[in-house]
């Protein structure tokens, strides 16, 4: 006999401001409590150390999960020169320690142009790869060091907003697979010394930015309806993909999963509407028919 759920269905994407101390996963459970939702994930972690935008998917957004984790991120981060921990930041065990050089704000400049661009970056041991099966930050915490390959990613923008006392103050914007820790210990490296992440605070994920997040404070002072009406839509995040709508009758052959005759300019993936109501994605078929491609049922609210 299966276990009956007790929350219930809530859909849409709440923007929590995360803070400071707490993992991804027990925001999520909090804010997941005061909503009462079944069903939520969020969408790409921070780690405990890091504040600010963690969006969460609630009931049919989780559907939506994998393509935000591919958005762009920007991010404010400060890094301490000099310093070296085992986690890439202030949580860890402080491993090496080196003297800063005399530096110039033009000496910076220069070197953050060199990582600006395409660059290649060697994931963190601390991080939630996976090697055979088991997370690094689980080898890692059993003194195991692994080889790992590095991966191409693309630093949009890498800018100094302060530098003092041996600490870098930078915004940086990023595709998705960027681990900031790894970028500010490349940094010290190249400036001569080491470095380490001593605060870090998201910015933005693709459309969404901070000025629109709210802290764990703000929602649970809210009422029900409040909350209900922080929810941004389910189909939001997929604001780029072109559009159609469709008839009654056609809206019913996709909820059956079949393909509808329909005049359309191009192949591709296309949103799917009825009144107005989001039915999910199709498939734009070069034989002039769509085809559902991921269903969505916002009725179970």
């Amino acid at each position: 006999m299966s276990k009956r759920k007790s929350g219930r269905n809530v859909h849409g994407i709440l923007l929590l401001d995360k803070r400071l101390g707490v993992s991804s996963n027990r925001a999520l459970q909090e804010v997941r409590r005061l909503f009462n939702a079944n069903k939520a994930g969020h969408t790409g972690s921070l780690d405990p150390l890091a504040t600010g935008l963690l969006p969460l998917c609630f009931g049919e957004a989780t559907k939506v999960s994998a393509l935000m984790l591919d958005d762009d991120k920007r991010y404010r981060v400060t890094v301490q020169l000099g310093v070296m921990t085992d986690t890439g930041d202030a949580e860890g065990v402080v491993i090496d320690t080196k003297p800063v050089p005399d530096l110039s704000i033009a000496d910076i400049d220069s070197c953050l142009e060199a990582f600006t661009g395409e660059i290649e970056q060697v994931p963190p041991m601390y991080s939630a790869l996976k090697h055979q099966g088991k997370k690094l930050y689980e080898l890692a915490r059993e003194g195991k060091t692994i080889e790992r390959p590095a991966r191409r990613i693309h630093i949009f923008e890498l800018t100094l907003l302060d530098f003092a006392d041996d600490r870098l103050t930078l915004e940086v914007g990023c595709s998705k697979g960027t681990y900031i820790r790894s970028l500010a210990e490349d940094i010290g490296h190249a400036l001569g010394c080491c470095g380490t992440v001593t605060a870090l605070r998201r910015l933005s994920a693709g459309q969404f930015g901070i000025a629109e997040a709210r802290t764990i404070e703000e929602l649970s002072a809210m009422d029900e309806q409040d909350l209900l009406n922080s929810l941004i839509a389910v189909d939001k995040p997929l604001a780029a993909i072109p559009s159609v709508c469709l008839s009654e009758a056609q809206a019913t052959c996709i909820r059956y999963g079949q393909s509808i005759a329909f005049q359309y300019p191009e192949p591709g993936t296309v949103r799917l509407y009825h009144d107005a109501v989001f039915l999910g994605l199709g498939e734009m078929l070069l034989d002039g028919k769509i085809a559902p491609k991921k269903l969505f049922n916002l009725n179970n609210v």
